[in-house]
């Protein structure tokens, strides 16, 4: 059944793919010389932009946050991939054999959306896009040191799950802003 957020997630990644498109058929796939914690730290960079302008209320360079939480969806995504092409050493890897890796993690992403959106009733709806903002945050200090660890974890979620997660809670941004409309 087609919820609202669902639709409102399907609008969110339609726009984040379709950039995702664009740039890989203006600079190929140089992404792929990046090594994962290289890609943590890009996403680092966004999120910590992203609350600096929160924090400050306002900023020196006109790129839109907006553009920054489409960036960590991109980034988290790209990653998710990497993860996915362990074995290929391909540098330049065209977008239609990218499209359906895409299309992959953004429906499983979804699909894990979905079932916490299930359990815990949208509560995302009446969070501050600040108090994202911070949890992206606290996921990507997770990851680094899950990466710190080589991947070892007692009890934690993997990597996999924090990046789905962090992509989850931009998009919720994005919602949140009316990225969607």
């Amino acid at each position: 059944m087609e919820t609202q957020t669902s639709n409102e997630y399907k609008e969110v990644i339609a726009r984040c793919k379709e950039l995702f498109r664009k740039k890989t058929l203006d600079y190929g796939t140089a992404w792929r010389i990046l090594r994962l914690a290289s890609l943590t730290d890009q996403i680092f960079i966004k999120a910590q932009r992203i609350r600096s302008i929160q924090e400050k209320g306002n900023q020196k360079v006109n790129d839109p946050i907006v553009d920054e939480f489409v960036g960590i969806i991109n980034y988290c995504l790209i990653a998710l991939i990497q993860l996915s092409l362990a074995d290929d050493e391909r540098m330049e890897i065209p977008f239609g054999d990218l499209e359906p890796l895409y299309d992959h993690w953004a429906s499983a992403t979804q699909a894990l959306l979905e079932n916490k959106n299930h359990d815990y009733g949208e509560a995302w709806r009446d969070m501050r896009v600040s108090s994202m903002t911070d949890i992206v945050l606290m996921k990507l200090f997770r990851v680094k040191q899950i990466e710190d660890n080589q991947g070892a974890t007692l009890v934690s979620e993997g990597i996999e799950a924090n990046y789905q997660d962090m992509i989850n809670y931009a998009v919720f941004c994005l919602i949140k802003l009316g990225y969607h409309e």
